[in-house]
């Protein structure tokens, strides 16, 4: 057997390295129809050599001919299964028919051969939905193939079950083992090169089991034990059965045996007459009748004529209680045996070897056990696939369609009616969808009024006039927030007589948060500059408040400046604002680099430094948010600061009024179709002189 274990292992190993090999070879989801007919045709030749060069074990040929098929159906190509299978099965008949290679089981093998091609095909394309199958899969697969192969040796064979279960009984178990062994084995390494192999053993959460894995576990459960019940319960009938027919048979035979010896009336001794009954008593080629002599225990004559039994004959008497059988060993073999008086010199004794008393119950039984294999493994295919078409991909459909409308798409109907279990779903989700698109228009529509009421307040919050009873300097501000509030803010006002604060600010975030942040902020900078605070000790206060109590984490950049409306001198400062741009009179506006300190509400503790622009007449400011030079269009280009001065040189003679509208419109003409990026702030600010001497020509 050990002999056997080695050559067996050895061809099935030389199968999946050259599956291993022509995969890393293809390595091709479909490969082309050369490919397909060279697989084919190398996997039939492979079928072939496996009939000529079996392995001999019990006086049978044995071989995994059939990994062949199903090597290349499964794992390259449908076309390529069916070729091989063709190849090896016709040929397996010739040679069993024409030239005697297992002429007793041509049928068979030539039948499981093209039978493992046409099954990997269909398995290809129908179950496994060209993807490799898993090593479980792939083990039960080749083993089904085999099982198909011996049940039809005892199909073809109904005549000679005897032969027919020998050849069975020594082949089934390797062929089925090695075969199944060496699919497997191929998967297993074609996966882990592909980099698809998981491994069986992992814990899996319940919730990422899917249904049609849950379903095939249980039915596979529910079908073995009730097949496995079945094979239990039959082979307990037909142990019973056997045991009683060989009870029959032993009491007959002896009857047999005195009622032809009581009634001859042929010549010759009466030695030669119990001879001549016992040729005719024997009912059986399997019952074994001696005549022993009572006083000796020497069988007389019989089968085993001349030798005297192992035990003496009182304790045989004693094991069959006076005229029931007994099980014992006689002659070196286990048998069922029974003892009858013939006289009172002689004892008639029967036996039957408990392997011929078992012989056709073991038959039935593989018989039986191959069907039920079978049977088991059509009827769970079957199921699979109806479970797999009414109700998974149904269940599909309808996930599919839930994607979409989680995902935002509420116009997505699911439409799936294949059942009245899925129709009724269908239609809920679809009435969900139509209730949840009322509320929804509704909330739309309520959070639009209450978005257009913030904006009016927060518009309402930012001075937007414009017009001042002096004529020293002009100011003028636009606001475009991305959203319909936002975190921008401007303010100016007087800190005293002659002193104009300016500010401008940018929240970080959008929407109602970045409001209410702003709307914090401006209030702590207006009251902080109206009490004379120079503006570095005015950052760091605002900075101290808006540090207090931030759990959200916000910030805010601002730049403030108060100038001197009669020197022109402006003290500055700037907490991680933008860069302002001044024009002299007569020039063309730049930037002012100047020293920029942490954002507002970071960190505590933080000081700031102020500078300071001198402004003569004439000369110009404008400061602004981070959205205007961040401004991007559909290509995902900025608009820069470098265009941001080109837009305001080409308007630097003209009032601020007209001035900030162009370059708004300028970047909006750069953005185009592009959704606003961050809200635009501007403030413009023109220095006149104290008699406003300066004009601006329009």
């Amino acid at each position: 057997m050990l002999g056997m274990i080695v050559k067996l292992s050895g061809v099935t190993l030389l199968y999946v390295l050259l599956t291993v090999l022509v995969w890393m070879r293809v390595k091709k989801e479909s490969p082309r129809f050369s490919q397909k007919i060279a697989i084919g045709i190398l996997y039939g030749i492979c079928s072939i050599l496996s009939t000529h060069f079996g392995v001999n074990y019990g006086d049978m040929m044995l071989n995994v001919r059939d990994i062949g098929p199903l090597a290349a159906g499964l794992f390259f190509d449908p076309l390529s299964g069916i070729l091989a299978g063709l190849i090896g099965g016709i040929e397996r008949y010739v040679a069993g028919t024409y030239f005697g290679v297992g002429s007793y089981t041509r049928i068979a093998c030539s039948i499981s051969t093209c039978l493992a091609g046409f099954l990997s095909a269909v398995l290809h394309i129908y179950i496994f939905k060209k993807k490799k199958p898993s090593a479980i899969y792939a083990f039960i697969m080749g083993a089904v193939v085999e099982v198909f192969h011996m049940y039809v040796v005892f199909i073809t064979h109904r005549t000679d079950m005897n032969m027919a279960f020998y050849v069975v009984k020594t082949c089934a178990v390797p062929m089925i083992l090695f075969t199944g062994i060496g699919m497997s084995l191929s998967s297993v390494l074609i996966r882990v090169l592909a980099g698809e192999w998981k491994n069986p053993f992992r814990k899996i959460r319940t919730e990422e089991v899917p249904l049609s894995q849950k379903f095939q576990i249980w039915l596979f459960a529910v079908t073995l034990f009730i097949l496995a019940g079945n094979f239990l319960i039959s082979f307990g009938i037909q142990t019973q059965s056997a045991l009683q027919n060989a009870q029959n048979d032993l009491v007959m035979a002896a009857s047999r045996l005195v009622r032809f010896a009581g009634n001859s009336h042929t010549g010759g001794s009466e030695i030669e007459r119990m001879e001549e009954a016992i040729d005719v008593a024997n009912i059986s080629s399997y019952i074994r009748i001696d005549l022993v002599e009572n006083q000796t225990g020497v069988v007389r004559n019989g089968e085993h004529a001349g030798r005297r039994l192992e035990k003496d004959l009182k304790e045989y008497w004693k094991m069959s209680g006076g005229f029931s059988v007994f099980r014992t060993e006689l002659f070196g073999k286990n048998v069922i045996g029974h003892l009858s008086e013939y006289n009172d010199e002689l004892t008639i004794l029967t036996s039957i070897p408990i392997e011929a008393v078992y012989l056709n119950r073991d038959a039935q039984l593989y018989e039986t056990a191959l069907a039920d294999i079978l049977l088991f493994t059509v009827i769970y295919v079957l199921i699979s696939i109806l479970v797999q078409q009414i109700v998974v991909n149904n269940l599909r459909m309808v996930n599919h369609s839930l994607a979409r409308i989680t995902h935002g798409d509420l116009n997505e109907t699911v439409n799936v009616r294949s059942a009245s279990e899925f129709a009724s779903l269908s239609d809920d989700i679809n009435q969900t969808v139509d209730v949840l698109k009322g509320y929804i228009s509704a909330a739309e529509k309520r959070i639009e009024e209450e978005l257009e009421f913030a904006r009016i307040i927060q518009r309402s919050a930012l001075p937007n006039n414009f017009t001042f009873p002096r004529n020293d300097f002009e100011l003028y501000a636009i606001m475009d927030p991305a959203k319909e509030v936002g975190g921008d803010f401007y303010d100016f006002f007087f800190v005293d007589k002659d002193r104009l604060a300016l500010v401008i600010a940018d929240v970080s975030g959008k929407g109602i948060p970045a409001a209410l942040f702003m709307m914090r902020a401006k209030t702590a900078v207006r009251g902080l500059a109206e009490s004379g605070k120079s503006v570095s000790e005015i950052l760091a206060r605002v900075n101290g408040a808006l540090c207090e109590g931030n759990d959200a984490q916000m910030f805010v950049t601002v730049w403030i400046g108060i100038i001197d409306l009669v020197t022109g001198k402006m003290q500055c400062a700037n907490a991680g604002h933008e860069y302002p741009l001044q024009m002299c009179s007569g020039g063309e506006y730049e930037l002012v680099r100047d020293r920029h300190g942490l954002v507002l509400g970071a960190m505590k503790g933080i000081r700031f430094t102020s500078y300071e622009l001198e402004f003569h007449p004439g000369d110009r400011l404008v400061v602004y948010t981070d959205g205007v030079p961040e401004a991007i269009n559909e290509e995902v280009e900025q608009y820069g600061t470098d265009r941001l001065l080109k837009a305001l040189n080409a308007e630097k003679n003209e009032h601020m009024t007209e001035t900030l509208p162009r370059v708004r419109k300028d970047i909006s003409d750069f953005v185009g179709n592009a959704d606003p990026f961050d809200d635009i702030t501007m403030l413009g600010f023109i220095y006149r002189g104290p008699n406003g001497t300066d004009t601006v020509e329009g």
